[in-house]
């Protein structure tokens, strides 16, 4: 596992694309905003496109220049003591952007997805680079530190086993010691020299999951941050105060989810009075005010309105934007264009778009994440064996029962034919029957019901009888199914970067050469 660098001959894989729609796994608002519904236009700014690139660069010119210079000392404050170090000067250019995605974090790098947003971020800046050759474009990753879901982050499914982090754990997740994880990486084979390094030789969990990203991503230019510092957070000092004495997210967010619910859109997001985390050491809990007096929920922390101001000027890094006001951070601190985000990400985003217009922050391009499906060799073999397209793969057990049945069966196994004759049967007698007495309907249309029941009950018998001719290649459909649909999750939602790294070095350099940004389809993956 110490050699990360990219294969020296591109490894070959064939690429196929399904329709986001067909998978049944996407929310209607993001497949809306793909398909650019009117309606939607007033919740986003550039649609995602190289072209539209071009405003989103123009309308974040104007990124000061301080800013930049707190960035780059933070960056150079953090990463220090790694080797390789990115060159983070680039990023005091003023023709220097960002293009982000962001996530929690999970141990051992988490399911595939995060991955796979990580890739995407890093395409889209070498897209982005060769299309406006003379501005630069930085792929970042920012690490959700602050959070304090402990749960979200402490198991992984690695190697066909789920290892779970266990423990009281209370406060920001990115201060956590990821030494306690040693017991978890001697139950891996060959204990991976990748997150031994990580987690033993760091003190804090979002030092190490900046020193394992570096080392996978760090020679394709990816820069990885937490912005959990002080001077990150001075800079978002007037959204703190505003929100203190305003509570003006909620208020925008709000409006904005009423008129996406009254377009029939179901929305992520629900947001607070007060959308600001009281952030110390083992503590991060929300803030509250009843009456004049501000609360720090779950202690006996309690201030006026001129207590608390003062700490926001003196201590900002003691204020913690939830997930309504983190985008807005995000955009505050950093010269970004786009954001990379997952299903739900983008339609939360666009519930944001009224407090970015307040503030006046470029609000920027959302561009959902590449989403895949990767089949191996192996399993390449049994999806031709077995007669099934890859779209096919995608549909529940049931419904691949039955198509698999259609396909493969030399037999018509549906009474339809049978169903109309019957019909017609029996539209002759009901109207003999009412000629001679109209009560008698009731009871021909009662008859003509039952018999039908009992067609489709004779069609079932029929159609699992021709599934018992067929109960080996079933078996190995749905065992297929349940290895690339884990438990009925996808893939990309439940399997480990290493699952398929051990075995193949290769398989991030296919994910590169596989992946475009800005096709907007599930990429299946295949491995020939």
């Amino acid at each position: 596992m110490d050699s990360l660098q990219a294969a020296e001959k591109p490894p070959f894989t064939t690429l196929h694309t399904v329709d986001l729609r067909t998978t049944g796994q996407f929310p209607a608002l993001l497949l809306d905003y793909l398909d650019q519904k009117a309606p939607l236009s007033e919740f986003y700014s550039n649609f995602p496109t190289l072209e539209n690139a071009k405003a989103a660069i123009l309308n974040k010119s104007a990124f000061e220049t301080e800013k930049r210079k707190v960035l780059v000392e933070t960056l150079e404050s953090q990463y220090n003591g790694l080797a390789d170090l990115p060159d983070f000067s680039l990023l005091l250019d003023e023709k220097t952007f960002t293009v982000t995605t962001g996530h929690q974090l999970n141990i051992f790098t988490g399911p595939l997805y995060i991955i796979y947003k990580i890739v995407t971020t890093i395409k889209l800046a070498r897209a982005l680079k060769e299309t406006y050759p003379e501005y630069n474009f930085v792929p970042v990753y920012w690490m959700a530190t602050e959070d304090h879901d402990f749960e979200e982050i402490a198991s992984v499914h690695l190697f066909g086993e789920t290892h779970k982090w266990t423990g009281d754990h209370k406060g920001a997740v990115g201060r956590l010691n990821p030494k306690e994880l040693e017991s978890i990486l001697k139950q891996l084979p060959g204990k991976p020299d990748l997150f031994a390094r990580a987690y033993l030789e760091n003190n804090t969990l979002a030092d190490a999951v900046r020193c394992y990203m570096h080392e996978l991503f760090g020679h394709y230019g990816l820069v990885t941050l937490d912005a959990d510092h002080a001077d990150l957070k001075r800079s978002f000092l007037p959204v703190i105060k505003e929100e203190l004495t305003n509570s003006i997210s909620g208020k925008l967010v709000n409006e904005t989810t009423a008129k996406l619910n009254s377009l029939g859109y179901h929305t992520p997001l629900n947001a607070r009075e007060i959308n600001l985390f009281y952030l110390d050491e083992n503590l991060r809990e929300r803030i509250t005010k009843e009456g004049n007096v501000y609360k720090v929920l779950n202690t006996d922390l309690t201030f006026s309105e001129t207590e608390i101001l003062h700490l926001a000027e003196t201590k900002p890094e003691i204020f913690s934007p939830n997930v309504i006001l983190r985008p807005l951070y995000e955009e505050i601190i950093l010269p970004n264009l786009a954001y990379i985000g997952g299903p739900s990400e983008v339609p939360y985003w666009m519930q944001l778009k009224g407090v970015f217009d307040h503030f006046s922050v470029p609000f920027p391009m959302l561009i959902p994440r590449n989403f895949a499906l990767y089949i191996t060799g192996h399993q390449c073999k049994k999806v031709k064996k077995l007669n099934i397209s890859y779209q096919e793969l995608f549909l529940d057990e049931v419904a691949l029962r039955k198509t698999f049945i259609e396909k493969n069966t030399a037999h018509i196994l549906d009474l339809d034919d049978q169903k109309e004759e019957f019909n017609r049967i029996f539209e002759a007698i009901l109207e003999k029957a009412v000629a001679v007495d109209q009560t008698m309907l009731g009871a021909v249309k009662a008859e003509q019901t039952r018999l039908l029941h009992s067609l489709k009950h004779l069609e079932k018998r029929i159609v699992r009888a021709e599934e018992r001719n067929h109960q080996s290649e079933i078996e190995q459909l749905l065992a297929l199914k349940n290895k690339l649909f884990p438990n009925g999750i996808a893939q990309e939602r439940y399997d480990n970067l290493f699952s398929f790294y051990t075995s193949d070095p290769a398989f991030i350099e296919k994910l590169f050469n596989a992946f475009d940004p800005l096709n907007f389809s599930y990429n299946v993956i295949l491995e020939e």
